[in-house]
C-alpha cells in the first residue's frame, strides 16, 4: 500500500506511572503490559494531544494514581490518521474495532487484537506514528492521541 499519511508538528502529552520517569521516552509499561494498540514485548508510546486526555488515559483502571505528566515537542511524519475511512479499510480496519471496550480482557485471556495487529502493518509500512481518537473514559469526539 502507498504512504500516505499527515505530518503533525506541535506539543505532545504523556501521564506516565512515577516508576518509568527516569526514561520517559523507553515505551516500558507499554512493553510490559501491552495496550489497545501494542502486544505485550513491543514498547510503544502513548500520547495525546492535550495534557487531559493524557491523564485520563494514563488512568483508565481506576481512580488516579501516581502520575507525572510531560510534554515533547514533536516533528513527526508520516502519522497515519484514522479519520481517513478510505486508508482505515486499505488495512481492514474499521472504528468499532479501534473503539473496542473489551480490547484489554481479550489481551488478558491472550487473544490476538486485530487493533495491535493493525499498528504492526502501519509500521512495517513506514508509519511513524498513529492518530486515534481517545476512547477513555470521559473523552470527547475531539480528543486524540499519537501512538508512537
Amino acid at each position: 500500500m502507498p504512504l500516505k499519511g499527515v505530518r503533525y508538528t506541535g506539543l505532545l502529552y504523556r501521564a506516565l506511572n512515577s516508576v518509568y520517569a527516569r526514561e520517559p521516552l523507553s515505551g516500558r509499561g507499554a512493553e510490559l503490559y501491552g495496550g489497545r494498540l501494542n502486544a505485550k514485548g513491543i514498547p510503544a508510546l502513548y500520547t495525546a494531544l492535550d495534557p487531559m486526555t493524557a491523564l485520563r488515559e494514563a488512568n483508565q483502571i481506576g481512580s488516579l494514581q501516581p502520575t507525572i505528566l510531560v510534554s515533547y515537542i514533536a516533528d513527526l511524519g508520516p502519522v497515519f490518521d484514522t479519520r481517513d475511512q478510505d486508508g482505515l479499510e486499505q488495512y481492514g480496519m474499521i472504528e468499532a474495532m479501534l473503539a473496542d471496550s473489551a480490547w484489554r480482557m481479550k489481551m488478558l485471556d491472550s487473544l490476538s487484537l486485530p487493533t495491535s495487529d493493525f499498528a504492526d502493518n502501519l509500521i512495517a509500512a513506514g508509519f511513524a506514528g498513529l492518530l486515534i481518537r481517545s476512547f477513555a473514559k470521559g473523552a470527547s469526539a475531539s480528543d486524540f492521541n499519537i501512538l508512537l
